[in-house]
């Protein structure tokens, strides 16, 4: 059975950081892609970061584009989402995922995602 277990929300100023991360099982982890989505009130999923080839090959939204750091560790069966320059607008839910593949083309659709942690960007 898959599970995907997100850690390390929380309240933080405009401006500060976070790392989140996601405890993978279930999976032989280093052969799929992986990912991050989130959704902040009222809106839909927005898709964030996701990362292929064991960490070889990173793909980000532009509105996180030099400001989050997505990467994987293999040996921990992790994943990790550093987040720096923290802004209001990146309040949400945070979600891992995992593809139905090793490989990721833009508009994937994730098969599995955990139960999500609270970003919240507030001064």
């Amino acid at each position: 059975e898959v599970q995907l277990v997100e850690s390390g929300g929380g309240l933080v100023q405009p401006g500060g950081s976070l790392r989140l991360a996601c405890a993978a099982s279930g999976f032989p982890f280093g052969k799929f892609a992986m990912g991050w989505v989130r959704q902040a009130p009222g809106n839909g999923l927005e898709w964030v970061a996701a990362i292929v080839g064991g960490g070889s090959t990173t793909f980000y939204a532009d509105s996180v584009k030099g400001r989050f750091t997505i990467a994987a560790d293999n040996a921990e069966d992790t994943l990790y989402l550093q987040m720096n320059n923290l802004e209001p607008e990146d309040t949400a839910v945070y979600y891992c995922t995992k593809y139905q593949s090793a490989r990721y083309s833009n508009g994937a659709v994730f098969e599995d995602r955990g139960k999500g942690t609270q970003v919240t960007v507030s001064s």
